[in-house]
C-alpha cells in the first residue's frame, strides 16, 4: 500500500524557540513563539519534539559569529540566497525527545519513538520545541537514560568518538592496555573521551585545567574520582610534562601552549597519536574567505603533520561527525554501564540565557542541560 502524506502534528506553522537574530553576546539570545515549524524537505528526515537539549561551547562560538563563513557556506553552498539567511538562528545541538513525523523513505524509526541526535551547527538547532534531523543522524535514545540525562551526550559524545575512534584508530579491539592521556578531562568531551577509552581498557590519565594553569578543585576531584581517573596534580602543565610519563595517544581539548610540549610525552616511532580538537579551520575562513581560508588551514596541518612525523609520532586534527550508527554503539556502552553522562546543573526553557551564563563562566564540570518540556 501506497504510505499516506501526514500533515504536521496540528498542522501547527509556529513554535516556542530561542534565536539570536544576529551576533553578539548574551544579550542577542531571544524567546519567540513565532519561530518557523520545521518542515520535512527530504524523504529521510524525522521531526523531533525536543525534551531536553543541552549547551556547549560551541554555541557560545556561535552566538559570537565563528564559524560564519564556513557555516553559510554549507548552508547556501550555491549562493542562491541573499546575505545572513541564518537569522533567525536557533542554537543548541544535542536533542534527546520523540519522534513526531518522518519522511516518505524512513523505516528505521515511527512516530512515538523516543530517540537522541546531535544535529550538525549548520541547521537550526535544538533550543525549540521541535526540530528536523536527517534519519541517518538519529539514534534510539538508551534506555537506561531519562532525556535530560540522554540530551547531554550525543554532541560531546561524537566529537570524542571522532576524535579518539575515527582519527584516532583506537576501538574495542586494540585498546586493552595502551596509555591514553586526555588533556582537558573535566569538560564534556574530556569527561566522555576518558570513559570511553577505559571501557576499551586503557590506562587513562586526565589532566584537568583552566587558562592554563591545573587546579586543585574539590569538584573536579569529585568528578574525576567518581569516573575513576588517575588525576596527576603539579603547579602547572609544565611540572606535569616533566614527568617521566611516555603515552601511546594524547587527546588534547586544551590548545594553545599544550601543542609545544604535550607531544614530547608520546612514544616515539611506535604509531602514538596525538590529536587535537582545537583547530583553526573556521577561524582562517572567517578571516581570510573560503579560498584562502582552506588554503591556509590545508597548508597548516601539512605541514605540521609532516614535521611530528619526522620526529617519530602521527599529528592530527579531528572535528564533531553526525552519525546515527556510532550513536548506536554509544547506546550500547551507555545501556551496559561502561559510560554515564557527567552534568554540571539542570535549567528549564525559560532559563537559557541563564544557562549561556553558567556555560560562559566556565568552570564546568560536566554538562550545562535545558529540560525544554519543564513548565517552569
Amino acid at each position: 500500500p501506497v504510505r499516506s502524506l501526514r500533515a504536521s502534528p496540528q498542522a501547527r506553522s509556529a513554535m516556542p524557540s530561542w534565536v539570536i537574530d544576529r551576533y553578539g553576546r548574551n544579550e542577542v539570545l531571544r524567546f519567540t513563539r513565532d519561530m518557523m515549524f520545521p518542515i520535512i524537505h527530504f524523504p529521510n528526515e524525522v521531526i523531533i519534539k525536543v525534551h531536553a537539549a543541552s549547551l556547549n561551547p560551541i554555541d557560545l562560538s556561535m552566538r559570537s559569529g565563528y564559524g560564519a563563513t564556513a557555516l553559510n557556506m554549507k548552508r547556501d553552498p550555491l549562493k542562491l540566497k541573499s546575505a545572513e539567511t541564518e537569522f533567525p538562528l536557533t542554537l543548541g545541538r544535542d536533542v534527546s525527545g520523540v519522534v513526531m513525523e518522518c519522511g516518505l523513505s524512513v523505516s528505521y524509526f515511527k512516530p512515538g519513538d523516543e530517540v537522541w541526535a546531535a544535529i550538525p551547527p549548520w541547521k537550526q538547532g535544538t533550543l525549540s520545541e521541535f526540530v528536523v534531523a536527517s534519519g541517518n543522524e538519529v539514534s534510539f535514545k538508551p534506555k537506561r537514560l531519562s532525556h535530560t540525562e540522554a540530551a547531554s551526550l550525543p554532541y560531546v559524545g561524537l566529537t570524542a568518538w571522532s576524535a579518539v575512534n575515527q582519527v584516532g584508530g583506537l576501538n574495542q579491539s586494540n585498546c586493552s592496555g595502551k596509555r591514553v592521556l586526555i588533556l582537558g578531562a573535566s569538560g564534556g568531551v574530556g569527561t566522555f573521551a576518558v570513559q570511553l577509552v577505559k571501557a576499551w581498557g586503557a590506562h587513562v590519565t586526565a589532566v584537568c585545567s583552566h587558562a592554563g594553569i591545573m587546579r586543585r578543585n574539590t569538584e573536579t576531584v569529585a568528578c574525576c574520582q567518581r569516573l575513576c581517573i588517575p588525576l596527576p596534580w603539579g603547579q602547572g602543565f609544565r611540572s606535569f610534562a616533566l614527568l617521566d610519563s611516555i603515552f601511546d595517544f594524547i587527546l588534547d581539548n586544551v590548545g594553545g601552549s599544550t601543542e609545544k610540549w604535550a607531544l614530547d610525552l608520546l612514544k616515539k616511532w611506535s604509531g602514538a597519536t596525538y590529536v587535537t580538537l582545537v583547530t583553526p579551520f573556521l577561524i582562517n575562513m572567517d578571516k581570510l574567505g573560503v579560498a584562502d581560508g582552506m588554503l591556509q588551514t590545508g597548508v597548516t596541518v601539512g605541514s605540521k603533520t609532516v614535521k611530528h612525523l619526522f620526529k617519530g609520532v602521527h599529528y592530527r586534527w579531528a572535528f564533531f561527525m553526525p552519525s546515527g550508527p556510532s550513536l548506536d554503539e554509544i547506546a550500547e556502552l551507555v545501556d551496559s554501564g561502561k559510560i554515564q553522562p557527567v552534568i554540571d546543573q539542570v535549567f528549564s526553557f525559560s532559563e537559557v540565557p541563564k544557562a549561556f551564563l553558567k556555560l560562559e563562566g566556565g568552570h564546568a564540570r560536566g554538562k550545562t542541560v535545558i529540560d525544554v518540556i519543564s513548565k517552569k
